[in-house]
C-alpha cells in the first residue's frame, strides 16, 4: 500500500475542505499543488489522474482516485471513524448534510473559479461586478442558513451541537473564502461565532490557506 496523495491548490475552499478533515483524522498525506490560476489543473498529466480536471482529487494508498470533496470527506469518515463527522442518528446526519450541501450545492457551483473567469472573458465583467456577483450568491444562502441555525436548538458551538463535522468544515471553508470577495459578514452573527470556533481548533489551522506550502 503507498500513501495518500492531496492534489488541490491553496486557495481552493473545497480543497480545504479535503485537508481539514485530513487533519482531524489524523491521517498522513502527501500535498501536491496544482496552481489553478496558471492553469495546473488543465495539464495532461493532471488529466490522466482526475479527467474533470478540478481540485481537490486524492489517490488513496492503493491508487484509487476519488474527486468531488464531499464524497472525500465521507469516505474518510467510514475509513477513519474518529471522530465522527456525521452524527450518530438518521435526522442529525441529514441535518450535517443538508447544511454542508447549502454550501457545497448552492454557493460553491456558480462562486468557482471558472464561473468567475467565465463572467470576466465572456460577459465582460470587471473585478466589481464579479465580486458583487460572489456576494450576491453567498447572501441567498447565508441569509437562510443564519435563520436556521440561529433558531434551531441542535446548533451549538458547532453547526450541531458541540463537536465539529462536515457542516462546519463546509462553513469555515466558505467564510474564507468570503474574505477574499468583501463578504460583509455582520448580518451573519451565528455564522461567524462557528467559523471562530472552528478556527480555534488545531486542524482546521493547519488546513487554512496560509498555511499551505503553496500559498502566496
Amino acid at each position: 500500500m503507498g500513501e495518500i496523495v492531496l492534489h488541490n491548490y491553496f486557495r481552493s475552499s473545497t480543497s480545504y475542505r479535503v485537508r481539514i478533515a485530513l487533519e482531524m483524522k489524523e491521517l498522513d498525506y502527501a500535498y501536491v499543488a496544482h496552481h489553478l490560476r496558471h492553469g495546473g489543473q488543465r495539464e495532461p498529466a493532471y488529466l490522466a489522474i482526475n479527467p474533470q480536471g478540478l481540485v481537490p482529487a486524492l489517490v488513496w494508498k492503493d491508487g484509487t482516485v476519488l474527486a468531488q470533496s464531499l464524497a472525500i470527506i465521507e469516505f474518510l469518515d467510514e475509513i477513519a471513524p474518529e471522530p465522527p463527522l456525521l452524527p450518530p442518528d438518521p435526522l442529525g446526519r441529514a441535518r450535517v448534510r443538508m447544511l454542508a450541501q447549502m454550501i457545497a450545492c448552492d454557493i460553491h457551483p456558480v462562486n468557482n473559479l471558472r464561473v468567475l473567469a467565465m463572467l470576466r472573458t465572456r460577459f465582460g465583467a470587471d473585478d466589481d461586478a464579479v465580486a458583487q456577483w460572489f456576494r450576491h450568491w453567498v447572501a441567498e444562502t447565508f441569509r437562510p442558513m443564519e435563520k436556521m441555525l440561529a433558531e434551531s436548538p441542535l446548533t451549538g458551538r458547532f453547526c450541531h451541537g458541540d463537536t465539529p463535522g462536515l457542516a462546519d468544515i463546509c462553513l469555515v471553508a466558505q467564510v474564507a473564502n468570503n474574505g477574499r470577495f468583501g463578504v460583509d459578514m455582520a448580518p451573519y452573527p451565528t455564522i461567524s461565532r462557528i467559523a471562530a470556533s472552528c478556527m480555534e481548533l488545531p486542524a482546521f489551522i493547519k488546513a487554512a490557506p496560509k498555511n499551505q506550502p503553496d500559498a502566496e
